[in-house]
């Protein structure tokens, strides 16, 4: 399970964190990921926001979208399961989590897979939810 915060640092980010680093060497060698559909919409706000707040500019954008075109060829499934409003409004509710963040947390646990995320209220709530966190 992959978070926006680690997709938008490896190309938003001028020093990338060493754990985005090192998810992306993972999916570069050939093991793929599993995304929210909301995931899309968040890189995008996360690159409308970047761009609003100067750190890139709209050709960078227009590079960074090829780039991660790319990765989700090679390495991003978007998953199909459809959250539940109740389980997701109740993980945000146990772990005061945005609802964005606790459909992570619950896809996580529903597809019993780890999650990769920068975001320390979601690492948090992951290790306190039994989610292993990706390496």
């Amino acid at each position: 399970m992959l978070d926006a915060s680690v997709a938008l640092a490896w190309f938003i980010d001028r020093s990338i964190a060493p754990y985005a680093v090192s998810v992306r060497q993972f999916l570069q060698n050939g093991d793929r990921a599993v995304v929210p559909p909301l995931w899309q919409v968040e890189i995008w706000n996360g690159v409308v926001m970047a761009e609003r707040r100067g750190v890139i500019t709209a050709s960078d954008t227009a590079e960074l979208f090829q780039k991660l075109e790319v990765v989700i060829g090679q390495s991003i499934e978007t998953s199909q399961e459809a959250p539940s409003a109740r389980r997701v409004v109740a993980a945000a509710r146990e772990f005061r989590l945005t609802a964005y963040d606790a459909v992570y947390l619950d896809l996580a646990m529903q597809l019993q897979l780890p999650l990769a995320t920068l975001d320390r209220a979601l690492h948090h709530a992951a290790t306190k939810a039994g989610v292993p966190l990706a390496h």
